[in-house]
């Protein structure tokens, strides 16, 4: 039988790659016959440093570089955090699976925001 790959398509960030790596080990865990390769790019987000992101274009800054890769077939997959994933999705795409959290109680704490 031969071996079969899964190309998950990912940012460069730590937290990105962290969350990735989540989702390989676990498709590892319980499909051992699949070979699973992460493809790590940067996206638009992540090279506009100097400009507030919400001018820039808000939450698709994040993922147009993944979803074009889906798209192209140069990932069979992708993972990203729901906070970035816009409300609409391309044609041909969708969203498949939201993993079991950790903490569900998580929180945002800031001395600079009220909510």
């Amino acid at each position: 039988m031969a071996v079969r790959s899964l190309r998950i398509a990912t940012r460069k960030s730590p937290l990105a790659l962290w969350q990735a790596n989540y989702v390989k080990l676990a498709l590892e865990a319980f499909h051992n016959e699949i070979a699973v390769e992460l493809v790590p790019m940067s996206t638009r987000g992540d090279k506009l440093l100097d400009s507030p992101l919400a001018k820039a274009g808000g939450k698709g800054l994040f993922v147009k570089e993944l979803e074009r890769a889906l798209l192209e077939g140069k990932a069979d997959i992708a993972v990203h955090s729901m906070k970035d994933i816009p409300m609409e999705f391309p044609k041909g795409l969708g969203l498949a699976v939201i993993c079991e959290r950790d903490d569900p109680a998580d929180a945002f704490v800031s001395g600079n925001y009220e909510t």
